[in-house]
Order: C-alpha cells, then structure tokens, then sequence
C-alpha cells in the first residue's frame, strides 16, 4: 500500500509517528501546504523515516493532487485537513482511481427558513450523493474514520452486532478532564473545525421522524465519564455519527452531545455575537494595503496550535457511544469508550491526547485495508464493516478500549 497523507498538522504528525511503527505499507507521502511543516513531521520520524516523503500540495487544488497521486503511485489517499477540503480531495481520488479516507466528511449548510428545526444541506450529503460513481468505479471512499466520528461508529456496529437485540438510543457522549496551562482559551483540537460544529445547528435522528436540528447547545444534562474524570456537562453538537449510524443501524434515536463547559460555550457564543465565526473574507487595512481575510481564519491564527498543547496540557480525553436497548427480553444500557492520558501520549509518541486519539483509528483502518480484513466499495462509513477485527488491533496499537454496564 503507498499512501498520499494530506495535511501534516497536529493530527497529520500523529498519523505519521503511529503509522511508522507498523510494517502494513510500503510508502507515505506527507503532503501540506507548508512545506517546511511536512518535512519536519518526516524529520521527526528519524530512522523510521525512510518510507515517508515529505511533498508540497494545496488540497484545494484537485489537479495538483491528482498529479502527486500519480508521481507517487499511491493507491490510497488519506485526508487530515479540516472539512473545507474534503470535495476536493474526494474529487481528486475518485478522479485518479484510487481509495480515500477521510476523519471529517463534506460540510452543511443549514435549512435557509427553518435552521433550528429542519436541515438543510447534511453533514456527508455531497459524498453520498457520489456513491454510484465510486461503486461503478470499484473504489471504496470510507467517510468519517477519524474517533468521533470513527471509532465511535466502530462501537454502534459492535453494539448492534454483539450486545443488543433492539436498539432504543445510541448517543455518542464525548468529554475530558483536560487542562492547559497558561492559557485562558486554548482548544485542544482546531478551532476551525470547532466552530463549525458547534455553533452549526445540531441534527437529531428518530426513527418516527427522521432528521431534524435543534438549538446549538441544546438539551444538557451530566454524564459520568470513566476512569477519573467523571461527570461532565454535555450538549447537543452537530456532528457526522448523527448522520452515519442510521444509514446502517436500526436505532431508534440517534444523538450527539459534547462535553464543552460554561466557559469554552461562552467564548464560541462570544466569537458569533462578533460575527468573528465567519469565513466570509472581510477587507481588512494592512501596512500592505487591503487585505481580504476571513474572521475565522484571524481566530485560528490568533489562538495556539493545538498540536504544540501538549507540553502543558494534563488529563484525560474520553469519546465513547452509549446505548440503550433489550437483550434477551431485558433492557440493557453500556457505554463503550476509549480513553487516552495526555501523558502517555506525549511520552509515548509525543503527540497530545486529542490529536493522538484521531490520529490512531484511520491507521488503523489502514491496516485492516490493506490486509484485506475490510473490504468494500462505494462511499460507506465505519458501520459497514466487522468492528471486532478493529477492536481487537486497537488494542495491538497499545490503546485498549472499555465497556461499562450502566
């Protein structure tokens, strides 16, 4: 397998420290934009770095992208930018006959009248919408693999497949104890990518009623979160799981809830009364001249690289699926998770908890790929396939997974 990593940012670095501990490929290209930044993810590699290539691409340029596909001869393109790339990079893959995986899937666009109670353009919509060409072209895209959506998804599948008989819920509950020093606001994945999800309206699944959205923030309540970090206030969030796991679980309530905080929900609530969210380009007066920029991108180039977090960050982070259902005639709830320490991933790979724990599963599903354990073709997402063989390699990479009767 010869794979073309585009973005070699937090989670991109992470990809390449874990993927150079397994023997499954034969090459990686490590694109970004920054040049400078992708062969500083190789460098770091030391002796491993012989199967990597740093490269230069803009993954908002299909043709380029085409064009590196083919001088590398990768016959898999893996996706770690944030969701403004992902068409793109879908289209540049598809165009070159090769698979592709992404962490994040196509962006929404809210209902236009109604935003906070009928969706609009989904979350994935424009990548299902390719599905025939894919399955005509006998390629697998496979959507939404990083942990949530991912892993997450990984464990709906085994639930539906192992532990219940009938399904009344499944929400995915995420949330953490982490802290970073020195720093008032300082998220520990991109802000970008956070604010999209946050302040978008949240979708919610039901079987009676399909999709449909409600207030961001929306509906909290606690949750009691594993192994020492315990309760967490958490809220509705839009994210992919949503739109995933009915596709192929018979579920009849599927949501999301994030553990964000008063304080971090105050600061995004904050940025949108600003209309610093934004990624409509403002002209904006430089020593240069006028320059057109976007409020969020200002945001993001403001705040500190998660990536570079983890030195000062301590904790925990936790994603996990809970689910509610009957099992031999007998109501049933557990919550599957997977937790990561901040300081073992740092000491171990020298990456922090968040961007670690994205990193590992499309590594994951890599290996499963190239081995033949996961097969498929068209546009699917994690559910689609055997979650047992993945579980079980999660735990070969060092990074066991839990389960909690409720």
């Amino acid at each position: 397998m010869r794979i073309l990593l585009v973005g070699a940012g937090g989670v991109g670095t992470a990809v390449t420290r874990i993927a150079a501990r397994r023997p499954f490929f034969d090459h990686m290209v490590v694109a970004d934009y920054d040049l400078p930044r992708a062969k500083s993810a190789v460098a770091a590699l030391g002796e491993h770095a012989t199967r990597f290539t740093p490269a230069r691409v803009d993954a908002a340029d299909t043709r380029a992208v085409i064009a590196l596909l083919a001088e590398h001869r990768c016959d898999v393109l893996l996706n770690a930018t944030d969701p403004r790339f992902v068409l793109p990079l879908f289209e540049a893959a598809l165009s070159q006959g090769v698979s592709y995986l992404d962490m994040a899937m196509s962006m929404s666009r809210p209902h236009p009248d109604r935003p906070y109670e009928k969706v609009g353009v989904k979350l994935g919509d424009e990548q299902f919408a390719r599905a025939p060409e894919w399955t005509a072209a006998d390629r697998l895209a496979l959507v939404g693999m990083g942990v949530e959506p991912g892993l997450a998804d990984v464990f709906a599948r085994y639930a539906a497949d192992e532990l219940f008989d009938d399904i009344e819920e499944i929400g995915i509950r995420d949330g953490g104890n982490l802290t970073v020093e020195g720093y008032d606001f300082a998220p520990s994945f991109s802000i970008w990518t956070t604010i999209e999800e946050c302040l978008n309206p949240p979708v919610i699944y039901e079987r009676d009623r399909g999709w449909y959205t409600t207030e961001p923030f929306s509906e909290p309540e606690i949750f009691d979160f594993p192994e020492g970090i315990g309760p967490v206030e958490c809220v509705n969030v839009e994210h992919e799981e949503v739109l995933l796991v009915p596709r192929w679980i018979p579920a009849r309530r599927v949501t999301f809830k994030y553990g964000l905080g008063e304080e971090f929900i105050g600061t995004l609530k904050t940025l949108h009364a600003l209309g610093v969210d934004s990624t409509e380009p403002v002209p904006v007066m430089t020593d240069r001249g006028t320059a057109r920029v976007a409020p969020r991108d200002l945001v993001a180039a403001v705040l500190p690289d998660p990536a570079e977090l983890g030195d000062r960050m301590h904790g925990k982070t936790c994603a996990g699926t809970w689910v509610k259902g009957v099992k031999d005639g007998r109501e049933r709830e557990v919550y599957l998770y997977h937790v990561v320490d901040n300081q073992w991933s740092m000491r171990e790979y020298g990456s922090q908890a968040v961007v670690w724990q994205t990193a590992v599963n499309p590594v994951i599903a890599l290996e499963l790929l190239a081995n033949g354990v996961w097969k498929g073709t068209g546009v699917l997402g994690p559910e689609a396939f055997e979650p047992r063989p993945y579980l079980d390699l999660l735990v070969e990479y060092g990074s066991p997974w839990g389960m909690r009767e409720q």
